[in-house]
């Protein structure tokens, strides 16, 4: 493979000099301009090849497909797990990864929109909750079919202000000493190979995350089900209910024992409780809302 031009190295010395918000701006009107990547790249399938009900799982940020890799020996046979794959990580970490959550919305539309033949829901943690309900929200706006049901964990309602500063463009050390007080054990820390993969991808998600504007529109026509950690200092029961306002007339949240990873320490109690909820789905016809 050869290396990069002159012409690429002066972009790229340009680029470094430009405040970070004039960087992203640009780094997105670029992203425009190239092709999409193909819509499978966007999927790691698990479970049934022939589903009554497909749900897709969305991770936090730095997160991966990884995470859900079991998830279909726990849930109901008829369902197939597709973990989002988002670019710049595993098998598309050659591709740069998104910086503002409008630009990835629309490429998930894209991709999804043809495995959209038969009953869905969506399941997102923490940085993935903001895009599955970002992503219920452009379905609706384009016509496509919508989730029969959607799963959100540890985000606080999207309506309601970041009580955080932006940190995205905040140094390394800054950003591990988020993870370190998020739980990231010290022995990932102080991995140099592992922190040298993670943070430019968490930087980027973080970006997407402190540089999203809510926009009001009618709540969501389609059951709710809200999850958080009964130890989690960063977002409250409070922020949580308050998610109701963008649901319809049925909406629950479930607090589970953990912080804010419970996705993990309490992923079997997690995963019971989207059994029961997604048997119920199955049971009304996949519940897809008119």
């Amino acid at each position: 493979m050869t290396g990069p031009t002159m012409t690429e190295q002066g972009l790229r010395a340009r680029l470094a000099h430009l405040p970070p918000e004039q960087r992203a701006q640009l780094a997105e009107r670029l992203r425009r301009t190239r092709p999409s990547a193909a819509p499978e790249k966007w999927f790691v399938r698990h479970g049934s090849a022939d589903p009554a009900l497909r749900l897709f799982c969305f991770s936090y940020a730095g997160g991966g497909t990884t995470l859900f890799r079991s998830w279909s020996d726990q849930l109901p046979e008829q369902v197939e797990v597709c973990a989002i794959q988002l670019p710049g990580r595993e098998s598309r970490a050659a591709e740069p990864p998104h910086r503002r959550l409008v630009s990835l919305v629309g490429d998930l539309e894209t991709a999804i929109v043809p495995l959209l033949d038969r009953p869905f829901a969506l399941f997102g943690h923490s940085m993935g909750a903001l895009v599955a309900f970002e992503l219920a929200r452009q379905l609706r706006r384009t016509g496509s079919p919508q989730p029969a049901r959607l799963f959100l964990a540890a985000f606080r309602a999207p309506q309601l202000p970041n009580p955080n500063i932006r940190i995205y463009h905040l140094p390394d050390e800054v950003l591990k000493t988020v993870l370190a007080k998020e739980g990231t054990p010290q022995s990932v820390l102080d991995n140099d190979d592992i922190m040298r993969a993670l943070l430019p991808i968490l930087r980027a998600d973080i970006e997407v995350c402190d540089t999203y504007e809510y926009t009001a529109e009618a709540p969501l026509s389609i059951p709710m089900s809200v999850f958080g950690g009964q130890q989690d200092v960063r977002v409250g029961r409070t922020d949580l209910e308050l998610w109701k306002v963008q649901a319809g007339n049925d909406f629950g949240l479930t607090m589970l024992p953990g912080p804010h990873f419970f996705i993990q320490v309490s992923q079997d109690l997690l995963l019971a409780h989207l059994t029961n909820e997604l048997r119920s789905t199955l049971n009304n016809g996949g519940g897809i809302p008119a």
